[in-house]
């Protein structure tokens, strides 16, 4: 799953502390770390070469707000500290350019001891600000994190003879949840899949993504057919709309793919809703599974009145289905060229599901030059050869 998010929370180094449960704000880099020291050393190479008339020790007086940057008011306070005592001995040190001793309460430097001192406190102050609001970000995205791991879960990466993985990358990395959705759910009618994109950002595509999610893992299960499961969600959708108030709750639509595979049959069952097709790749060959009888999105079905359309297609074992999200297909370059996801698909070939996503997920990082502009979900599953099947079941019974 999402390789630069949902996955990647184990990178990113939150860990939980203390018994408030909080999760440790990431740790600056290196370099904005050392730079206090670098800082100062830099000051120690230029106060000797300079002429007495011009005391590079004044530059100290900023130290303390470099060192804010990384460091906490405890550290901020110290190199206070330490800034002053810097310049006060830079002061007397006959060293540096001929100057000789008893500058050290010469007014010009008491004036920089005391500009330090203040511009240290200024620094301890900012110090203790940045490391609350850091803590607080870490909480909010732990929290946003629980929520995609309700919102967004794991999908099962084996039913029967079905390889199934997904993948989320967020266009934001402090945005956790977006409007992308997907969801497999084995069920007595065949391993149903959706993926959907909520129109809109923000609060109120989350909300609208988990209300479709809740009624499509819910009704799955109950609907015998495709058509009826897309009507069921639908209906869930402009009940939940007309609940809530607000301009935009009317206009609140989603573009999903609602398909079902059938091992049995050796079939893969498609209802789209204004959706991106499914690509069906097998070796030698990649299509879309578009029959031009696109229905429109969730929550406008009222507009047209009719039947949601259901296309059937033989699904056999090697067979991969890869739905996704126009975030793929609208990835564009520095140049505003979109992504080619079909010429890619065909330069690479069958690869296994996992294989597939995550050379997908690097290439798209690569094309927008790590700037992608829209979120992106992506969900496959290949059905395994039955000879593969039957090495498999032989593994296990040994």
């Amino acid at each position: 799953m999402r390789l630069r998010g949902h996955t990647a929370r184990a990178a990113r180094g939150e860990e939980r502390t203390g018994d408030d449960s909080r999760t440790r704000p990431p740790a600056p880099p290196a370099w904005l770390r050392w730079l206090p020291v670098g800082y100062v050393a830099l000051v120690l190479v230029l106060e000797p070469l300079t002429p007495v008339e011009w005391p590079v020790s004044f530059a100290l007086i900023a130290l303390p707000l470099v060192a804010a940057f990384a460091h906490g008011p405890a550290v901020v306070a110290g190199v206070t500290v330490f800034a002053v005592l810097s310049e006060w001995t830079l002061a007397g040190t006959p060293c540096c350019a001929g100057r000789h001793l008893g500058y050290e309460w010469d007014p010009h430097y008491v004036a920089a001891y005391v500009c330090t001192a203040l511009v240290g406190f200024l620094g301890t102050v900012l110090a203790q600000h940045r490391t609350r609001r850091e803590r607080t970000l870490a909480d909010v995205r732990f929290v946003a994190d629980i929520a995609q791991q309700v919102l967004l879960r794991p999908v099962p990466h084996r039913v029967g003879d079905l390889r199934l993985e997904s993948f989320y990358l967020s266009a934001f990395a402090e945005a956790r949840i977006g409007g992308d959705l997907y969801e497999a759910v084995p069920t007595a009618h065949g391993v149903r899949l959706l993926i959907g994109d909520v129109r809109g950002k923000g609060l109120l595509a989350v909300e609208t993504a988990a209300t479709l999610l809740g009624s499509f893992r819910e009704a799955a299960h109950d609907e015998p057919d495709l058509p009826a499961l897309a009507g069921r969600v639908e209906t869930s959708m402009t009940r939940r709309s007309d609940q809530i108030s607000g301009s935009d709750v009317g206009e609140r639509f989603v573009t999903a793919v609602i398909a079902e595979i059938r091992t049995d049959e050796h079939t893969v069952r498609v209802v789209n809703r204004g959706h991106p097709p499914p690509l069906l790749i097998r070796p030698g060959e990649l299509r879309e599974l578009d029959s031009g009888r696109s229905a429109p999105p969730l929550n406008l079905g009222m507009l047209v009145g009719e039947p949601y359309p259901e296309d059937v297609y033989p699904f056999l074992p090697g067979d991969q289905l890869l739905l996704y999200t126009d975030g793929i297909t609208e990835t564009r370059d520095p140049a505003g060229t979109f992504y080619p996801l079909l010429e890619r698909l065909r330069s690479w070939g069958p690869l296994p599901p996992r294989e597939l996503l995550d050379r997908l997920h690097h290439d798209l990082l690569e094309y927008s030059h790590d700037r992608p502009r829209d979120d992106i979900a992506a969900l496959t599953v290949v059905l395994r050869p039955p000879e593969e099947a039957a090495d498999a079941s032989a593994r296990r019974g040994t």
